[in-house]
């Protein structure tokens, strides 16, 4: 179904002009020389940092001669501008409908984050004033149908103890490309989470080491994904911390202001999507890997994957946005150190916007540096605006 066309190949230095479209109809021209750089004139129209609109969580009023409230640790590309649309903000939440904890760390364990997680709304830790980490022994699967909001206040971190997948949102089995539920996470830390299921073909359950989410819509704002993963092997297996899989295709997956470091997967080491039209903003993706092998579709003698060391998209009809985000040190085995975007027919594209990527090795194939892009197994470029990618 997705096809590799000109593995091994590297397309020309692009110009200041370049507007190409990506993943898109064949309008793309190929220089005989081997790309090496790609660096594009500053966009007219590129958003100042002053209008940026993402905002941390509103937070409740001071009680009176109480302390100061601490603010909120900033996650993701600090040099990051682009605007942030409403769905892609974080959502207030002063008047939660369930708090985690009494306000002390022993409170704040596992099993309610759990049974809590379970009733969905608008959810809130309160486990003291200190920083506390959450080792699950069970995934927080979201069961309720309309939204949930899940907030740490900056303070909590939710750690798969390198076996567990932490967050869970299939509310149907089988749920395709429905618009609910609502999935938003916003000022927390993801750590040590894996999803160890390997792909088969009586499963799509797989990937996603922090967050795996199968329909519906998700948001994930400020929020830090260190060292999660998932199983090695497979050729659509994918999303070390993030996979979003037959997501509401009118609504897209946004990634906002987000850090993701040392993550791995067969594929996406920190991002996967299938069907699944992906928005990343001001974020930061370092040191993520892709260590599969044998591609997609897996050769002979392979088990498959190894490609899209930070982001794996693949599918129909899906568009890839990365907007004033640093990409820089991650690694796939095969193509794509830093993105891999695969789209099956003629509606797609890639999209860089205000962004950095750097240093991001291919193994095995790319067609810009750190960069597979193809449409309908043939190599294209990405439109690139007012970034710089060596």
């Amino acid at each position: 179904m997705r096809s590799m066309g000109g593995l091994g190949r590297f397309l020309a230095v692009l110009g200041a002009a370049l507007a190409l479209a990506a993943c898109g109809p064949g309008t793309h021209q190929v220089s005989a020389d081997k790309a090496t750089s790609l660096q594009t004139t500053p966009h007219p129209t590129a958003t100042p940092a002053a209008s940026r609109a993402a905002t941390p969580t509103p937070k409740p009023s001071q009680a009176s001669g109480s302390a100061a409230p601490q603010p909120l640790p900033q996650y993701g590309n600090p040099n990051g501008d682009a605007t942030v649309p409403a769905a892609g903000q974080a959502v207030s939440t002063a008047n939660p409908d369930h708090v985690i904890g009494n306000g002390t760390p022993g409170s704040c364990t596992s099993a309610a984050v759990v049974a809590t997680v379970a009733l969905g709304g608008i959810i809130t830790f309160n486990c003291g004033p200190n920083p506390v980490t959450i080792t699950m022994t069970a995934t927080a699967e979201i069961e309720n149908g309309s939204e949930t909001v899940i907030d740490g206040g900056g303070k909590v971190t939710l750690s798969g103890g390198g076996n567990i997948r932490i967050l869970d949102d299939d509310t149907c089995s089988g749920c395709w490309e429905q618009s609910g539920p609502k999935l938003v996470v916003q000022n927390m830390k993801f750590t040590g989470g894996y999803s160890g299921t390997q792909q088969t073909g009586s499963t799509s359950h797989y990937g996603g080491g922090a967050i795996f989410d199968q329909g519906g819509q998700l948001t994930v704002v400020n929020s830090d994904f260190a060292d999660n993963g998932c199983y090695q092997y497979g050729p659509d297996l994918g999303g070390g911390a993030i996979r979003a899989y037959g997501m509401d295709m009118s609504t897209p997956v946004y990634i906002t202001d987000d850090t993701f470091t040392g993550n791995h997967c067969s594929n996406g080491g920190a991002l996967s999507g299938l069907y699944a039209n992906f928005v990343v903003l001001n974020s930061l993706m370092t040191g993520n890997n892709a260590i599969g092998w044998g591609q997609n579709p897996a050769q002979s003698g392979t088990p498959g994957g190894g490609s899209g060391g930070a982001v794996y998209t693949d599918g129909d009809s899906y568009n890839l946005v990365i907007d004033g985000t640093a990409i820089s040190g991650n690694t796939a085995r095969e193509g794509g150190g830093g993105i891999f975007c695969v789209v099956d027919n003629d509606q797609g594209a890639l999209t860089i916007e205000q962004s950095v990527m750097q240093n991001n090795t291919s193994g095995q194939f790319e067609d810009a540096p750190g960069i597979f892009d193809s449409l309908n197994g043939q190599d294209v470029q990405p439109t690139v605006t007012d970034s710089t990618i060596s």
